[in-house]
């Protein structure tokens, strides 16, 4: 997606961390960068608004669910894992892990 327009940070860049803006999880540099992209450029200021939209409705909707904690661990750990540069093992899902999710469910 892009306007056709040149702007100083390309959309392809912006779309690429959208939701690291989102999330709030970039330094305050690149978000200003971002904000001024979206002033300048309206399909991303339109693709930003969309995401905005459905991150809202998917918090108010499920926002209310607690995560068991052994799977925010697991999930926490591979996180780690990737950021390090670590590979992540392939892992299927096996039959005690299976029982546990269906008795948390």
């Amino acid at each position: 997606m892009s306007c056709g327009e040149p702007h100083e940070t390309d959309c392809s860049e912006v779309l690429d961390h959208l939701y690291e803006f989102l999330d709030h999880e970039m330094p305050d540099a690149d978000c200003t960068k971002f904000e001024v992209h979206f002033e300048e450029c309206s399909p991303c200021l339109e693709k930003y608004g969309l995401e905005q939209a459905v991150k809202k409705l998917v918090k108010r909707c499920c926002g209310q669910d607690d995560v068991p904690t052994d799977l925010r661990a697991k999930v926490m750990g591979r996180i780690e894992l990737i950021r390090s540069g670590e590979t992540v093992p392939e892992h299927e899902v096996t039959t005690a892990d299976a029982r546990g999710a269906a008795a948390e469910g």
